[in-house]
């Protein structure tokens, strides 16, 4: 049957950010997929919430707090997960953001810890993971939560923008690499009603511009998410590696922009009359 194709029974998947949001999301999905899983986020109650819920649907769940840009963290994460669980088939690094900042006020500091977090640490996860994988079970999957911001121009988003596209980039360079064992695809997503999107759908006016702005006309949900991820680490995408998918409402243009500073002359500069 077709829909076998889609199961994770049996299977181990690590999820990073997997306290709130989209990672919850995932982690939740992947569990009522069939699949055990090791929960990776910096907030340990967070964690056993989503833990909690997990083993309610039956299956097992490990609980790892994590800081993803430390590197001995990440593979304390890789080797718990084995010894708890004899295997690992899935990493899904969801755990990255960064804050809007203006580009005249992104520092060298700021873009290094942005790209640490969203392009550094889902490498080194890869490599540790991958080797994992391939040495209990011969083969695997990874995905990458990038983000629409990658393909899309839009002020004050210099460092995460670049960011997610470099993360794109490694997806794609990386595929080869890993195959056949190993699967890695990427999903670039849009506005999903997450925590960090409260702030448009609170108010009246944001939401019906992020709204009018959304071809499907709603934001998406933290487990449309996870659909698109269970389809790229389970066995009806087996033979997908090295694609980037557009989960994102059918926007082609920022349903909602940041308005940043205009760059004027310094005061009392030669250019300032």
């Amino acid at each position: 049957m077709i829909l076998d194709r889609f199961s994770v029974v049996g299977k181990v998947a690590i999820v990073t950010g997997a306290g709130l949001g989209i990672g919850r999301g995932i982690a939740i999905g992947l569990a009522e997929a069939g699949a055990d899983v090791a929960l990776a986020a910096r907030t340990e109650s967070d964690l056993e919430e989503v833990a909690a819920r997990v083993r309610s649907i039956g299956r097992r769940a490990l609980v790892v707090p994590t800081d993803v840009t430390d590197a001995a963290a990440c593979e304390h994460l890789v080797i718990l997960t084995v010894e708890e669980f004899g295997r690992v088939d899935i990493l899904v690094n969801n755990a990255g953001g960064a804050m809007p900042r203006a580009a005249m006020d992104t520092s060298e500091g700021f873009m290094a810890r942005t790209f640490a977090f969203n392009v550094t640490a889902p490498l080194t996860l890869t490599k540790l993971a991958a080797r994992r994988m391939v040495d209990t079970v011969g083969a695997g999957a990874v995905v990458n939560i990038s983000s629409r911001s990658a393909s899309m121009t839009q002020t004050m988003f210099v460092a995460y923008g670049a960011a997610k596209a470099a993360l794109d980039r490694m997806t794609r360079n990386i595929a080869p690499e890993l195959a056949p064992r190993v699967r890695v695809n990427a999903i670039d997503v849009g506005g999903v009603a997450t925590r960090s999107l409260d702030i448009v759908l609170t108010d009246d006016t944001l939401r019906r511009q992020f709204l009018d702005g959304t071809p499907m006309g709603r934001p998406g949900e933290p487990e449309d998410i996870a659909c698109a991820v269970l389809y790229l680490v389970s066995d009806a995408s087996s033979w997908v590696t090295g694609k980037v998918f557009d989960v994102d409402g059918g926007t082609e243009a920022p349903a909602m922009t940041v308005t940043a500073p205009i760059l004027t002359p310094t005061p009392g500069s030669p250019a300032d009359s």
